[in-house]
């Protein structure tokens, strides 16, 4: 579908997108599809910045999100906001972490818009569990490792009377288990699930900010983790992993194995020449910002170029310095209905391999 077709006459319409948990080469077609198209986009705090990139510069971006309980906006507010613009006849994304039904309380936000009667769509991102997972080299089953795993919150005090999560149970399961929010509360999950049956010496990641270039991964075994990740300081947003799975991690780490994982690179060049610099860049791990400090555009006065294609004849050597030298010569030569036949016995001469 492409909604950019339809006409504003019709109510608007709310997408739920997820952005996958960090990394935002993992944002799905469909989801860049719809950030393009949008009037109106509210997302998350914990987003890559770039990830609004992708949306139209007329589109009005708002961040909606909170960290750790900070509570910069209610749902409430969010709900809001969503139907407000939506009436209005905007194509609003609703962009979200991870997967938007997966820890996300997209399932909530999804429910109050759809019995406010306005159209909805929700695409899926990749969620943490996987996504984070992955580029921690740690699979989150294996045929000989778990046949099972279980995602869960730890957003809830595990020593309260009536918790909803039963860490006993759990602990009696062979699977990976996956624990979303539960780096405050690590200690007691861990006291929780050995005092349940599981193995004090399983082995348990914590991975802080995955798939980020920041990503950071402590490995430890049940017993002792919190002890370790609180000596290193490791914050949220943490993952936490625990499950045989975590064994794996020293044959199967990939980014953090990356030659420039953790840099950090500034790249001046023009928006339209830094593209195959970063990629090359990102590729090998590195964080890459752009900040374009130049512009390229044509003189002001072509007066002196005109004069050196009026007399192309009297040169024995042309050299090209930039690939910009090359498109604006080849330009001029246009505006005369020239091409490159107009270069003919002149030597011609490049510095670097990209002019050439």
């Amino acid at each position: 579908m492409n909604s950019k077709a339809l006409p504003h006459s019709i109510p608007g319409r709310v997408y739920f997108v997820g952005a996958g948990p960090g990394d935002p080469g993992l944002l799905t077609l469909r989801g860049a599809q719809f950030l393009a198209e949008a009037d109106v986009v509210r997302y998350d705090e914990l987003l890559d910045r770039r990830l609004l990139d992708l949306a139209s510069p007329a589109a009005e971006k708002i961040g909606v999100g909170h960290r750790g309980g900070d509570g910069r906006r209610s749902l409430e507010q969010i709900f809001e906001l969503l139907t407000t613009h939506a009436r209005a006849g905007e194509r609003v994304v609703r962009l979200k972490g991870g997967d938007p039904y997966v820890f996300g309380r997209g399932g909530e936000e999804a429910l109050t818009v759809g019995e406010a009667g306005i159209p909805f769509e929700v695409v899926s991102g990749v969620s943490a569990a996987s996504g984070v997972l992955a580029y921690a080299g740690i699979p989150l089953t294996h045929r000989n490792k778990a046949a099972l795993a279980v995602l869960v919150t730890g957003h809830e005090d595990p020593t309260k009377e009536q918790p909803s999560v039963n860490w006993g149970d759990l602990a009696k399961l062979d699977a990976t288990l996956v624990i979303f929010m539960g780096n405050r509360r690590l200690a007691d999950i861990a006291d929780a699930l050995i005092a349940g049956g599981r193995d004090a010496d399983t082995p348990t990641a914590v991975i802080e900010w995955g798939t980020w270039p920041n990503q950071r991964t402590v490995i430890d075994s049940l017993r002792t983790i919190a002890g370790e990740v609180k000596a290193r300081g490791v914050q949220s947003p943490a993952l936490i992993v625990v499950g045989e799975v975590v064994s794996l991690r020293a044959q199967l780490s990939w980014f953090e194995a990356k030659p420039l994982f953790g840099r950090r690179v500034l790249i001046t060049r023009s928006r339209e020449q830094s593209g195959s610099l970063q990629l090359l860049l990102e590729s090998e791990g590195a964080a890459v910002t752009g900040l374009p400090v130049l512009d390229i555009q044509p003189p002001d006065d072509w007066t002196a170029v005109d004069a050196a294609i009026s007399e192309l004849g009297r040169y024995d050597w042309i050299v090209f310095t930039s690939p910009n030298s090359v498109d604006y010569l080849f330009l001029r030569l246009k505006h005369y209905a020239l091409d490159s036949r107009a270069l003919g016995g002149i030597a011609v001469s490049s510095v670097g391999q990209a002019p050439a």
